[in-house]
């Protein structure tokens, strides 16, 4: 694996590296000695797979608070997203940042994405399907998220939006008080 770091401080592209034949291929997803030069050293504790029919349709943008607050990592199995990542750190050289990386089940890519950065997606292929590795269990009080047309900040999502869950609506906008999450 090849783990390059975003705009995100601390958020890193992580490149599989397939062993190919012809049978097909062969790859890692995780190896503990490699997250560790990254300095991730927490364990994976829970695990969700999702699966999104329409492309256009948007997921997000969620994150949990402390005391839950969650490492994830996002791969692309099926189909093609447009993964986002937006920066809410108190403090963070990034705070407030967002970047987009496409994840394919072609490309094998994944994203790291650190506590205190919120992560949401947008369908660019029909029937896609995402796996994720979480450091917290999901716990309904430490809910948290950011509407994912926020105008301060401007994500740009690459197709319109075409379905996104009346929950994920409901956000309110960000406004110019927002400090940042304490992490």
């Amino acid at each position: 694996m090849t783990f390059t770091e975003t705009a995100i401080a601390g958020a890193y592209i992580i490149d599989a590296q397939p062993f190919s034949d012809d049978r097909g291929w062969f790859t890692r997803t995780y190896c503990k000695a490699e997250f560790a030069q990254i300095g991730h050293t927490e364990e994976w504790v829970q695990m969700n797979h999702s699966f999104t029919k329409e492309p256009g349709s948007v997921r997000g943008m969620h994150f949990q608070y402390p005391p839950n607050a969650e490492i994830k990592t996002v791969r692309c199995i099926a189909g093609k997203v447009y993964d986002v990542i937006v920066d809410l750190r108190e403090g963070s050289p990034s705070f407030l940042k967002w970047t987009g990386v496409e994840l394919s089940a072609e490309n094998k890519r994944s994203l790291y994405i650190p506590k205190g950065v919120a992560h949401g997606f947008q369908v660019l292929q029909q029937n896609s399907e995402l796996l994720y590795n979480h450091t917290s269990a999901y716990e309904l009080q430490s809910e948290g998220a950011v509407l994912y047309n926020d105008t301060m900040l401007g994500i740009e999502w690459p197709l319109p939006v075409s379905n996104i869950s009346k929950k994920d609506l409901s956000y309110k906008p960000l406004d110019k008080n927002f400090k940042g999450i304490k992490i």
